[in-house]
């Protein structure tokens, strides 16, 4: 203030991944004497080894986390400095893992940030000094950001800030300004941040593609310089519901361009020691460029040589300044922790992809124009589809167990609406290739588990998914229908079944459309069962730890 005084404190919300969620694994974690606190995320690996020779030096620990070897360390080199910043710097050359922490001492009137592996980030504004995994927690507060790289240390103290590497040397680093305001991340009138996230969709795909074309209708993504004239494949790196964004990519630009596509797990990706070349394309998608096992996957192709990109949400997060290029989303921030807003903005920058790899301007031209049109459809399908969703939750809330089943494009968006149900709703679902069923699914069926098939337009996909669901009604199976072409199912139907009606676009944009209806499915039962909606249990927005 004014006067010359300040405080300083930490605090952490914690994701267990040693020891229990409870008051005594709980941050912060104190040294023995209690004279240094530190609040960590990360593991560290090697904290076993570090806490048996701490214990044989006389440490005692109250808690089952490797967090606490942390301030024990620096006490211990502290003891030994009397210097709290060199403790702090010998401390990091002793942890091995992923992590971020702060610590604080109670005679010295300093906070030391330190990262390694895990995402942190430093929030200035006048009068206050903030830290954070990403900016969210602190966007109220402040739009000034200085993103940290691995192996940087913040010092803050009354004198201002300053930051050094490990090994003690002085750094500078450039302040960024944070593309969001405070109304963008408050709930806009809706109950909870989920529902105002998916009735934001007919926005947020506009903003994804909108300033990419232009008005001949040509592609002006400049986001891919140097993109190789002879690539050998394209591999597309992700987790959780961005693996499904992926997986819609492979289809569309393989059958597209003939370019084979792989879709992976960047958890298993990263430790299946893959074959890498340099004519490989390698895109990280993550919503919020942070996710740990993306992260790694994509340095690995870095360091192998390979063409690499990423599509993320979050301007200046540590994926995208990895790879360097790339495609923002500019779905703004996304709070709910289950993914909506940005999973159908990255069918859209996929799309965006698959149309710069393209040779057939016709092709192009035609994809351009259906998109164009996505917003006023997505707006109809919501309008459409959420008075019969709200009816189905109120009918559904007490089922166990739900099948979701979809052919080629949309069996990605049958498994991502299974995996909506599952994160908010608590009810166990499936999602599974149509084509699939016979080979074990199809032993489940029965009145007390709807199915719910994706049947989109009048092909061969539409008529096989169609005999499937045909298959389920034959068993007394109860079925919800996601369709552009009801016509057809009307015969084969009861009271007891539903039909959603969506919005007829091309294959290509089908699953934009097709997931709305079933991210508000998920909603609705969830909130019918009073579910936690935006904070899940168990799960976190950004997942920063392996």
């Amino acid at each position: 203030n004014p006067n010359g005084k300040y405080t300083i404190g930490i605090a952490h919300t914690r994701w267990a991944t040693h020891g229990e969620p409870n008051h005594t694994n709980a941050h912060p974690h104190l040294s023995i004497d209690g004279s240094i606190a530190v609040v960590h995320n990360g593991i560290i690996e090697n904290y076993k080894t570090l806490k048996n020779s701490l214990q044989e030096q006389g440490y005692e620990f109250s808690s089952n986390t490797d967090s606490e070897v942390i301030p024990q360390l620096i006490h211990l080199f502290y003891k030994t400095t009397n210097d709290f910043e060199l403790a702090v710097q010998k401390t990091l050359s002793k942890l091995e893992g992923a992590y971020a922490f702060l610590a604080i001492h109670k005679d010295h009137e300093k906070l030391i940030g330190v990262k390694q592996g895990s995402p942190l980030c430093f929030g200035i504004s006048d009068n206050e000094y903030i830290f954070g995994s990403d900016e969210s927690p602190f966007i109220d507060k402040t739009r000034r950001v200085i993103y940290l790289d691995d192996k940087d240390m913040l010092i803050v103290d009354k004198s201002g800030y300053r930051i050094k590497n490990f090994e003690g040397l002085n750094i500078q680093k450039e302040i960024s300004e944070v593309p969001y305001n405070i109304e963008a991340i408050g709930k806009g009138g809706y109950e909870h941040f989920m529902a105002k996230e998916i009735h934001e969709q007919p926005e947020t795909v506009a903003n994804a593609f909108s300033s990419r074309i232009n008005h001949i209708d040509s592609l002006t993504i400049d986001n891919f310089p140097n993109l190789p004239h002879n690539i050998n494949r394209i591999i597309i790196l992700a987790c959780g519901t961005s693996g499904y964004a992926a997986l819609i990519g492979r289809y569309i630009i393989e059958k597209n361009t003939g370019i084979p596509v792989n879709a992976e797990y960047a958890s298993e990706f990263r430790y299946m020691k893959p074959a890498l070349f340099r004519n490989d394309v390698v895109i990280a998608i993550s919503q919020s460029g942070q996710t740990a096992d993306t992260k790694e996957a994509l340095k690995l192709a870095i360091d192998s040589g390979c063409y690499c990109a990423g599509i993320v949400n979050v301007v200046g997060s540590e994926i995208a300044r990895l790879a360097g290029k790339g495609l923002y989303l500019h779905a703004g921030p996304e709070i709910g922790v289950a993914s909506t807003k940005a999973f159908t903005s990255q069918v859209i920058a996929l799309n965006l992809l698959n149309l710069l790899l393209s040779s057939n301007s016709a092709y192009r031209s035609r994809v351009i124009e259906e998109m164009k049109s996505l917003p006023d459809k997505l707006e109809q399908t919501i309008e459409r589809t959420e008075p019969v969703i709200e009816e189905i939750a109120q009918e559904c809330r007490n089922h166990s167990n739900f099948l979701y089943m979809g052919r080629g494009i949309n069996y990605p968006v049958a498994l991502e609406g299974a995996l909506k149900l599952k994160e908010i709703s608590y009810i166990h679902a499936e999602g599974y290739s149509a084509g699939e069923m016979k080979h074990g699914p199809i032993a489940l069926i029965e009145e007390s588990m709807p199915s719910l098939f994706i049947l989109n337009g009048n092909g061969v996909g539409y008529s096989k998914t169609l005999s499937n669901l045909e298959e389920v009604k034959a068993r007394k199976g109860r079925v919800i229908a996601l369709t552009d072409n009801g016509k057809n199912l009307k015969h084969i139907l009861t009271d007891k079944d539903y039909i959603i009606p969506t919005v007829e676009t091309i294959e290509e944009l089908s699953p934009v459309i097709n997931v709305v209806p079933l991210q508000l499915l998920a909603y609705h039962i969830a909130k019918e069962r009073g579910c936690e909606i935006d904070k899940p249990r168990n799960l976190a927005k950004s997942v920063t730890v392996e």
